[in-house]
């Protein structure tokens, strides 16, 4: 069986997860929608995530100076 911790811990958040997450789709070019997307490709999915990640790394950053 596989362990599953994908749950959200602060139920508040998911919304703005999901705006952040549609955001980083649309400056990318993915074609992101509600619900269901399993027909993005993995480059597709992985792009999303990738500018996820790097808007956040950027968002610390500029908090430390």
């Amino acid at each position: 069986m596989a362990n599953r911790n994908n749950r959200v811990l602060i139920p508040q958040a998911k919304e703005g997860l999901n705006r952040f997450k549609m955001e980083s789709a649309k400056e990318v070019g993915v074609n992101l929608k509600e619900g269901y997307n399993g027909d993005l490709t993995s480059r597709e999915a992985g792009s999303v995530g990738g500018n996820m990640v790097k808007k956040m790394v950027e968002a610390y950053e500029q908090g430390l100076k």
